[in-house]
């Protein structure tokens, strides 16, 4: 990627984040598939003009049967970025992010640690074999847990730690081979219908918009082989920003 859009590119994810990040490529002109299990969220992108196709991208072969897919319907992708988030189970009792570790279980950990360790393995993975030996971008995206944790949000921070361990080896990496990998890291909430419950006591400067988290998407994606970011911070200013 030399100082140019993509050509081509595929989301992973088609819901909120994963909706807003298709909406604004196919908006710049960029021929754009996404990746998500949910068939009525395919259909709305769809209509803006996405290629929609429906997988499970925390399976291995259906990701990759999807992005072989992806590519015959608009090219080989230059942009891929996983802005998928594994679901809650609905029987989950540890709290939300995994509760306190004096009482932690195993099922706090595969529910909050496990599930994204294993996803951002599968996505650098299938990303990189499906760049077939071209250059591009990878761009994995995460939370404010990935860079420290809180009481009683150890687990899920463990998770998204392990998530950033892995994007940053993977960009030393495929560095060499030309293969931009970034890290993006959205420290705060996201304004969405997702997250209203949980952010109706916050100020909407202490959110993050979806157009902050394109407009870092689009950077990364359009830097210089000379100039690479290999992790991204947004933090809203209504936030707390902690060096």
């Amino acid at each position: 990627m030399a100082d140019r859009l993509p050509s081509a590119a595929v989301v992973l994810g088609a819901r909120n984040l994963g909706a807003a990040l298709v909406g604004d490529l196919v908006a710049r002109g960029v021929r754009t598939a996404t990746v998500a299990r949910t068939r009525a969220d395919l259909d709305d992108l769809r209509r803006l003009g996405a290629v929609a196709i429906a997988a499970d991208a925390a399976d291995p072969e259906e990701l990759g049967a999807a992005l072989a897919r992806a590519a015959d319907a608009i090219g080989p992708p230059e942009l891929i970025v996983n802005a998928t988030s594994p679901t809650r189970p609905a029987n989950d009792r540890a709290g939300f992010g995994g509760g306190p570790i004096v009482s932690a279980t195993e099922e706090a950990l595969a529910t909050w640690a496990f599930p994204l360790a294993r996803q951002a393995v599968v996505f650098l993975n299938a990303a990189a074999r499906a760049l077939d030996g071209r250059k591009g971008t990878l761009i994995q995206v995460t939370g404010a847990p990935a860079r420290r944790t809180n009481p009683e949000r150890g687990i899920v921070s463990a998770g998204m730690s392990a998530v950033r361990a892995l994007t940053h080896a993977a960009a030393q990496e495929l560095r060499e081979c030309g293969i931009h990998v970034a890290l993006l890291i959205v420290d705060g909430i996201i304004e969405s219908p997702k997250t209203a419950a949980m952010a109706r006591h916050l100020p909407r400067e202490a959110l993050v918009r979806h157009e902050d988290v394109a407009d870092a998407v689009h950077f990364l994606a359009t830097q210089s082989p000379r100039g690479m970011t290999h992790e991204l911070l947004i933090t809203p200013v209504g936030g707390r920003w902690v060096p």
